[in-house]
């Protein structure tokens, strides 16, 4: 009898153990993100130098831990020696006279994120030249880690303008999400910038009703010495009205192919920008306020030579199966309705949807997995100027609403 009691109490514990251990595992394959654990706010003030200090010092551990699985992942990826492939990098590209003419105080705010971490200058230049390492890499292995969705609502009688995005990223990053408030200086308004720890931008919004959303658009031809997208995203919110922000996201030479969903009080433009040109697109030409965009280009025929035969083939149906396609349509199908329509739960809506189980416009976190929705942003203009984001993807956290200090 105490044989088949132990017997039974083994049998009991094995079963235990195993329930334990699928919970486990189902944990640490999808991740799922708590719905009251929103993205930490960090308040950075003073000059570009200041702010990178403080950045660093209040980071330093989290900026660590990324740039270790940062190189993990570029070993993993190129089959190559990370630091070796940093530093060509950094060698074959001049994106550094760009950014001191363009953004200058951006420059010193990276040796300020450098000298408080200890991380060397090179690594934190080059972490924040996300899609321009992508286009480093294209050639090599095609990477598919572009998958962002983007929407810009005008405002009208019956609502305020709106942009919004799901910021896709690769899983890496998971767990790095953090929201800068930056204080306003000298002629810099007060800003909100969703980023990942060490990264001085993703998109944001400042406290004259500008915003702005990107999404990568690789088809698109790039430049070794332009200006690279997290610091064209600070430019723009850098300044004091929509004027000066359409001028300069139009007159700056771009380091990669980018879409740029920019939000001025109560308008909303949509961009194209490559190499060689900026071009405006509407997916409707009779209706001005509504925009979205996927990962290929509608308008602008700056295309690398390598994409001209993929992209033709999306832009006529034929390639019914690509993913930007799919998410693109997705948008459109949801999207085209009448103004009166329009509200902040159908933009929540929207980027929650899995319209296509394969090609999601919201992707939740999974092991194995190279991309996941990193945030879900939505920004408010005009009068009630805020941002709300999520932790990681819209159907796993909720949206967190931050408002500014300074009101217009």
């Amino acid at each position: 009898m105490k044989k088949n009691e132990n017997g039974f109490g083994f049998f009991l514990l094995s079963i235990i153990l195993i329930i334990a251990c699928e919970n486990l595992f189902s944990q640490s394959t999808e991740q799922l993100i708590s719905r009251n654990k929103e993205v930490p706010v960090i308040e950075l003030s003073g000059n570009g130098y200041q702010r990178g200090l403080r950045h660093g010092n209040t980071l330093r551990n989290e900026i660590a831990e990324v740039f270790k699985k940062w190189k993990e992942n570029i070993q993993s990826n190129t089959k190559q020696n990370a630091d070796s492939v940093i530093s060509m990098f950094y060698r074959v590209t001049d994106f550094e006279p760009a950014i001191k003419k363009w953004t200058p105080e951006l420059f010193d705010e990276l040796k300020g994120i450098s000298e408080s971490t200890g991380q060397s200058f090179k690594d934190v230049f080059c972490f924040q030249l996300v899609d321009e390492f992508w286009v480093y890499i294209d050639k090599l292995q095609n990477p598919e880690n572009h998958h962002c969705s983007g929407i810009g609502i005008a405002a009208t009688n019956s609502h305020p303008a709106y942009i919004a995005q799901n910021m896709d990223l690769e899983n890496f990053m998971n767990g790095y999400q953090v929201l800068f408030h930056i204080s306003s200086y000298n002629d810099e308004p007060e800003q909100y910038l969703l980023s990942c720890a060490g990264l001085i931008a993703l998109n944001g919004v400042n406290s004259n009703g500008i915003g702005v959303c990107v999404n990568t658009l690789m088809q698109l031809e790039a430049s070794s010495d332009g200006l690279p997208v997290a610091y064209a995203i600070r430019g723009i919110l850098s300044k004091q009205d929509g004027i000066s922000a359409l001028k300069f996201i139009k007159t700056i030479k771009h380091a990669s192919g980018q879409n740029y969903i920019i939000g001025t009080v109560d308008s909303v433009y949509d961009f194209e920008a490559s190499a060689n040109k900026v071009v405006r697109f509407l997916p409707d030409a009779n209706n001005p306020s509504l925009v979205y965009h996927t990962n290929h280009p509608l308008k602008n025929d700056d295309i690398k030579p390598w994409y001209i035969e993929s992209l033709k083939k999306i832009l006529s149906g034929e390639a019914k199966d690509d993913n930007s396609f799919i998410r693109f349509t997705s948008l459109k199908n949801r999207l085209t309705l009448p103004d009166s329509n329009f509200s902040i739960n159908l933009i929540k809506e929207t980027l929650r949807s899995k319209d296509n189980l394969i090609n999601p416009i919201c992707r939740a976190y999974k092991n194995g997995e190279s991309v996941f929705t990193f945030s879900s942003v939505i920004l408010t203009l005009g009068k009630s100027l805020s941002i709300q984001l999520t932790r990681a993807s819209p159907d796993h956290s909720e949206y967190v609403l931050h408002s500014f200090k300074s009101k217009r």
